[in-house]
């Protein structure tokens, strides 16, 4: 008998020598600069506890107990980024001749949202019945795949003979059509409805408002907010009339008025400027200053930055019939941003990358906050808009958003302080997701 268990025992022995070392639950982040993503005057000196992936306790001299400890000396703490507004499985190479919507890429860019410190997405209508019947979306908002916990607004709707070319975007041509579909997406349970209401640049037409104004009131009976892609100031007055929960682009056309921000205000309308968008429509022309930026070029899909840097392409955006309009688009976006979010409107980042190669995943989002900044708001108003309201435009505020007591987790450790400067976004040390570090940043292997 003991010569029979000797072989048994070691075997044991051995299996067990194999196993990877059990992921350490306690932490103690010590002595750093706590920007908890409230808009308040950092902390400095500052510990963060963290237990079973949750925010414990913040603090000064906090005891270790059987933490394991990091020294956070010369380190900032900000919470993870939170885009609400991108797009997935759209880009692969610098253009679009194959389907991109595969799980393997979907999940590579996952990926490198994470790596760019943004741990929450909301994918704005562009979706396919794959993400669902697969399990991909609820697997990775319950944290169970790596990279950026993908939230989803389904498949979006345009005007019966406009809005963006995507496979699986619906186009009622009536309202009992409306109807049906918006009843249809809703079983997939969308985080938001989507809308297009826009004309692009005059080339096709606008939807409907008795259409879209149906879709939202039948949004509502679902209990999910609706957001919409629009331009014109006339076209926001209409939608925040009629209703409308997010305004998921800049008003563009014309400076905002006093009645709308009032009205905004009162709604609660949450607005996503998408700042970046709007200047990588002319500004690769300018040769922008981080063009060459490794943290800007680790981004970019292979061929991308070729085809940017090239002056054929360069040429092509300068003699652009709508060049000086996305000018002034861009120019009008940033002074109503500033306006939004002096009269009190909660402002949330989003930046509609992924939609195009050149509008870039993880660079875009830091890009966002410099362009906020460039606004006229501070660095910590602009963090609190990555980070907090874009929580709150998800509706998952209660876990995510900030740094404090029995939020997850989900953190970036800078080597620099972004309040002074807010490209210190960019100085990445590591990353946290739910506790557990999960990349050191997209310049490190």
């Amino acid at each position: 008998m003991k010569n029979y268990l000797l072989p048994v025992a070691i075997i044991i022995l051995l299996l067990a020598a194999f196993q990877p070392a059990p992921t350490a639950k306690d932490i103690l982040i010590k002595d750093i600069t706590l920007i908890d993503g409230n808009g308040g005057t950092p902390l400095t000196h500052t510990d963060i506890l963290i237990k079973d992936g949750r925010i414990a306790a913040t603090g000064k001299n906090l005891p270790a107990g059987n933490a394991t400890v990091i020294d956070g000396r010369g380190k900032t703490v900000m919470p993870a980024i939170i885009s609400s507004h991108v797009h997935i499985g759209m880009i692969k190479g610098n253009d679009n001749s194959t389907d991109p919507y595969t799980r393997e890429n979907i999940l590579s860019q996952l990926k490198k949202y994470a790596d760019y410190g943004i741990t929450n997405i909301l994918v704005m209508g562009s979706d396919q019945p794959m993400l669902f019947s697969s399990g991909l979306r609820d697997s990775s908002v319950h944290g169970l795949l790596p990279g950026a916990r993908l939230y989803s607004a389904g498949y979006g709707f345009a005007g019966t003979k406009g809005g963006p070319p995507m496979k699986y975007v619906k186009h009622p041509a009536t309202v009992a059509q409306a109807i049906t579909e918006l009843d249809s997406v809703a079983l997939v349970k969308p985080t938001v409805i989507k809308m297009w209401v826009d004309d692009f640049g005059g080339s096709t037409p606008k939807m409907d408002p008795a259409i879209y104004k149906a879709l939202i009131k039948r949004a509502h009976t679902h209990h999910i907010p609706v957001a919409s892609h629009l331009f014109y100031l006339a076209d926001a007055k209409n939608l925040v009339t009629g209703g409308l929960d997010i305004i998921a682009h800049s008003i563009r056309d014309q400076e905002i008025d006093a009645a709308l921000l009032q009205q905004m205000k009162a709604r609660g309308v949450i607005y996503i400027p998408t700042l970046s968008l709007d200047e990588y429509a002319y500004i690769y022309a300018r040769r922008p200053e981080w063009i060459n930026d490794p943290f800007f070029k680790a981004s970019l899909e292979p061929g991308v930055y070729e085809m940017i840097t090239s002056p054929a392409y360069q040429e092509k955006l300068k003699n652009s019939p709508s060049y000086q309009r996305n000018i002034h688009a861009f120019e009008t976006a940033m002074k109503n941003v500033k306006k939004i979010a002096d009269a009190g409107i909660i402002v949330a980042l989003g930046t509609d990358s992924g939609a195009q190669p050149v509008r870039t995943q993880g660079f875009s989002e830091h890009l966002e906050m410099e362009l906020l900044v460039q606004a006229g708001l501070t660095p910590l108003q602009a963090i609190t808009i990555a980070t907090k309201n874009a929580a709150t435009a998800l509706k998952i505020n209660r876990d995510y958003g900030t740094i404090e007591k029995g939020k997850t987790a989900d953190l970036i450790i800078l080597n620099a302080n972004p309040a002074q400067d807010i490209k210190n976004t960019r100085k990445i040390a590591a990353v946290y997701k739910a506790g557990e570090q999960i990349s050191r940043g997209p310049l490190q292997p």
